[in-house]
């Protein structure tokens, strides 16, 4: 355990645990985009920035990526961090200019507009990479990734369009902060769009209901990994004993 400071509250937190964490614990608020519990720590989007103080040396970092440490001083309110993140959400309201989500967010940081141009009006990813990590860390499958530089970054599939390494299973869809990745089921197909492409998945159907409940594809990779037989894939979760 360390002890360290917060907004000037005194607070203990276990070693190896992240600035973000330890606030959190303790109820002290610090806006982020990009940070779920299911991956590990990404620092993409940049909002969750702190002002930390330890011996003469203060300086910004991401509190996400940042561990606590004996004595550490942290400011979730400075000036200086407060203009970081509204320059932040500027930026993010030029790229995603209609995406409800960034819009609240924005006004709850204090910011009603941007003064940067707004790039497509349709688009709502913000890079968080949390579709990406999520992908590759909890489903083992890599399907989609960030790719391109610059102001061409996209999340996307491999060449933009083979969805075969894509098991449809929705995580991805999950846990977009944005909304920017949408999933329906429609009849025996779902359809999965990312802002780079949309693909239709064939739907496997319920040996005794008949309903169409999970993917394919899906299936075919759970019983490769559990080694089970496909008879315990027959049934939806309505029909199973």
């Amino acid at each position: 355990m360390v002890t360290l400071k917060i907004d000037g509250r005194e607070i203990t937190a276990d070693s190896g645990k992240t600035v973000l964490e330890a606030a959190r614990e303790n109820n002290i608020y610090i806006p982020t985009l990009c940070v779920n519990e299911a991956v590990a720590a990404y620092g993409a989007c940049r909002l969750c920035m702190v002002e930390v103080t330890r011996g003469n040396r203060k300086r910004l970092v991401a509190s996400c990526l940042y561990e606590v440490a004996e004595g550490l001083v942290v400011d979730t309110q400075t000036e200086r961090v407060v203009n970081i993140r509204r320059m932040v959400m500027e930026l993010l309201l030029a790229r995603c200019p209609n995406s409800s989500e960034v819009i609240d967010m924005a006004r709850n940081l204090g910011v009603d507009k941007s003064r940067f141009q707004p790039e497509n009006q349709d688009n709502s990813c913000v890079l968080c990479a949390l579709c990406t990590r999520v992908c590759r860390e909890v489903v083992g499958k890599s399907a989609i990734s960030l790719v391109s530089r610059g102001t061409d970054r996209q999340v996307a599939l491999p060449f933009c369009d083979d969805s075969d390494a894509c098991i449809a299973c929705g995580s991805c869809v999950y846990v977009c902060p944005t909304n920017a990745i949408k999933m329906e089921d429609r009849g025996d197909v779902r359809i999965i769009t990312w802002p780079s492409s949309a693909h239709e998945f064939k739907m496997k159907k319920c040996a005794s209901c008949g309903s169409h409940f999970a993917p394919e594809k899906q299936i075919a990779f759970m019983m490769a990994k559990s080694g089970l037989e496909a008879e315990k894939f027959e049934l939806c979760m309505n029909c199973r004993p």
